[in-house]
């Protein structure tokens, strides 16, 4: 599991949160090593372990750093290659509404996503408890910030915001965990005709297809 300092090493599964990575990856257009790690024995290996202790995919190592946490490694990737032109900089107005929905995905969207999939919602009264509040409310907001892309979330500049917000939502559609609202349907179609889009996927589903052993 080495590697020279400035090469990306990612580690994967095909069937996983690793595809949000991989389509990151193919957008900075950045040459990296793929390390797929199978679940069980060798996502719980004591290496791999050494690397992410929660033993899951996606990780990534570079230079000498390791990220994991799939909008974490999508925010690394597109500030170490600020070339790409995937992160507002830091004085860009633009990186504030860049980091924000990146964190509502990330924090309440995931969370109001998984309490619906797992028939654990509060109840109204207790709606304060957990930082979402509604599944309704949360999902309502994210159909109007994908209505509102125009066509990607910051304007005319598609960033690494896009690649993680787009995920959830493909990913939601495709699994049903997200209603079909028009604002959803429109940008998910925008998304899949980018071609790192379609890189990414591609790689992925042949690795999916190979046999096992």
């Amino acid at each position: 599991m080495g590697s020279s300092n400035d090469e990306i090493v990612f580690y994967t599964h095909p069937q996983s949160r690793g595809r949000v990575v991989r389509w990151m990856l193919e957008e900075i257009g950045q040459p990296y090593r793929v390390e797929v790690m199978g679940y069980g024995q060798s996502m719980k290996s004591p290496e791999y372990l050494a690397i992410n202790p929660m033993g899951k995919v996606p990780a990534i190592v570079h230079r000498g750093v390791v990220v994991t946490e799939t909008a974490a490694i999508c925010a690394y990737l597109a500030d170490a290659v600020p070339a790409a032109g995937l992160a507002p900089a830091l004085a860009d107005p633009l990186r504030g509404s860049y980091l924000r929905w990146l964190f509502f995905v990330a924090g309440p969207v995931e969370a109001a996503v998984t309490a619906r999939a797992l028939g654990q919602e509060p109840p109204p009264e207790k709606a304060g408890f957990v930082g979402y509040g509604s599944y309704e409310a949360t999902i309502g907001l994210l159909e109007q910030i994908a209505a509102k892309a125009s066509p990607w979330l910051l304007g005319e500049r598609f960033s690494a915001a896009d690649v993680y917000v787009g995920s959830q939502i493909l990913f939601g559609l495709t699994f049903k965990t997200l209603p079909p609202q028009p604002g959803f349907l429109a940008y998910a179609q925008r998304l899949g005709e980018r071609e790192a889009f379609k890189r990414a996927a591609a790689a992925d589903d042949a690795l999916v297809a190979q046999p096992a052993g």
